[in-house]
């Protein structure tokens, strides 16, 4: 990253501190004026309820006497008589002017409350809004400036282009929305064909990765099996790991498992070198308890498991000859790593106004540094002119043995004589051979 780049990032972590403070600040008021709003709401509610008890203590409408007594039933002024005096019922009360004070300020002060968190919150959408100003204003957002359009206008190209999107679906195990895209792009039957034999070795792979993944052993166990005789011939380490994953799920079983645990260590675990031998069969003692609390515990953490997976991943498309990743995704990642220095090429070139040079050549008009894995063959620059050679400008071997670019070639020739730039011989142009890397 160069010193423009870091100036960048810098000038947009700014405005990034920036709101990340505003809203430290905004959420501690927040907080803050909620409580406050609450307590004048619990406030206000007691004075309403205060308020209506009043009322219905008013809106009595009568008063009952009862005089308690044993005399007869048919006396009407007897002691059992129970008198009940209607009265008029009197008008409500009002609320005190008190009470009218407390809740006229509390509704105040809510809306008070309320107005200031909304212009806070206000305030924030326009600092966040300026960080995305602020990446515009210092990172380019034209990649399309980069692109060679005319690249898929050629009806070769798009179907080379269909069939590595397709084959990136099989490896993932999704054959149904490869379908799709070949019956849409109208691929014809060769080429689809062609994507899913291809593929069809990675996808089990891809299955068992997966598996493992969720802690599920059995298809990968059985597909170590049936290439026992090739892992042990490049000195692989992964059937010995799944099996001593295996057994250590055993253990950890309990009771449950104890005489399958025993019965898979010795069918298995006597292949496995010695110093091994002695680690894994002491597992066996913790059987009762369990692995939980034991020197083995971290075997049966999901990172081991994820680590497992990716060895797994990793040897067995080694053993099979194939690539781990698609060849889409390996597209699609260099170019994101080529895609800053592309940018900056491409604003000097068109502030020079020297486009042209892009456009007309295969090649790119600067180097990329990408990352070994992204390095499948070798490349031959050629020592004359200092040029990577292309499939235009092929490197040609010479008689004595020197390779130089076709280009350099013909402009050493002297009619039929070569004179080899790095040693005396001559000899004729015309019988240097192309090479291939």
């Amino acid at each position: 990253m160069d010193a423009m780049d870091m100036e960048a990032c810098a000038s947009v972590e700014k405005e990034l501190d920036r709101v990340v403070t505003k809203l430290e600040h905004l959420h501690k008021n927040a907080s803050a004026e909620i409580g406050d709003i609450a307590s004048l709401m619990s406030e206000l509610v007691n004075v309403l309820g205060m308020a209506e008890q009043m009322v219905v203590t008013t809106l009595n409408t009568g008063t009952q006497m009862n005089a308690p007594g044993t005399g007869s039933p048919d006396d009407p002024m007897g002691e059992n008589v129970n008198m009940q005096v209607e009265t008029e019922p009197a008008a409500p009360q009002r609320l005190t002017d008190r009470q009218m004070d407390i809740i006229r300020d509390s509704i105040v002060k809510c809306n008070e409350r309320v107005q200031k968190l909304s212009s806070e919150h206000r305030d924030l959408h326009g600092s966040v809004s300026k960080i995305g100003k602020a990446i515009d204003r210092n990172f380019s957002a034209d990649f399309t400036s980069t692109m060679r359009v005319d690249a898929l206008q050629d009806e070769d190209n798009l179907m080379l282009l269909n069939k590595a999107i397709a084959k990136h679906y099989c490896r993932q195990g999704m054959d149904d929305v490869a379908r799709t895209l070949i019956k849409e792009c109208k691929m014809s039957e060769e080429h689809a064909q062609d994507v899913f034999d291809s593929e069809r070795e990675f996808a089990e792979i891809y299955n068992i990765w997966m598996q493992i993944q969720k802690r599920d052993l059995s298809e990968a166990l059985k597909w170590a099996e049936r290439h026992s005789g090739q892992l042990r011939e490049g000195h692989s380490i992964v059937e010995f790991q799944l099996h001593r994953m295996r057994l250590f799920q055993l253990v950890s079983n309990g009771m449950v498992s104890q005489d399958e645990a025993i019965a898979y260590a010795r069918t298995y675990v006597k292949n496995f070198p010695a110093k091994e031998i002695g680690y894994l069969m002491l597992s066996l003692i913790y059987v009762p308890v369990g692995l939980e609390n034991t020197r083995y515990k971290h075997f049966l953490s999901q990172e081991m498991w994820t680590e497992l997976s990716f060895i797994f991943l990793r040897e067995a498309c080694e053993l099979l000859g194939i690539s781990k990743n698609s060849a889409l995704s390996v597209v699609v990642n260099a170019g994101c790593t080529a895609l800053p220095a592309l940018l900056n090429i491409k604003q000097v070139m068109q502030s020079r106004k020297v486009l042209g040079m892009w456009n007309g050549c295969d090649e790119l008009p600067i180097e990329i540094d990408l990352p070994p894995e992204f390095r499948f063959h070798s490349i031959f620059a050629c020592p004359i002119l200092r040029q990577q050679t292309t499939e235009d400008n092929p490197p040609k071997k010479l008689t004595c043995g020197h390779v130089i670019s076709n280009d350099a070639l013909h402009k050493l020739s002297n009619g039929h004589i070569l004179k080899c730039p790095y040693c005396p011989v001559e000899q004729n142009a015309e019988e240097a051979v192309r090479i291939y890397f």
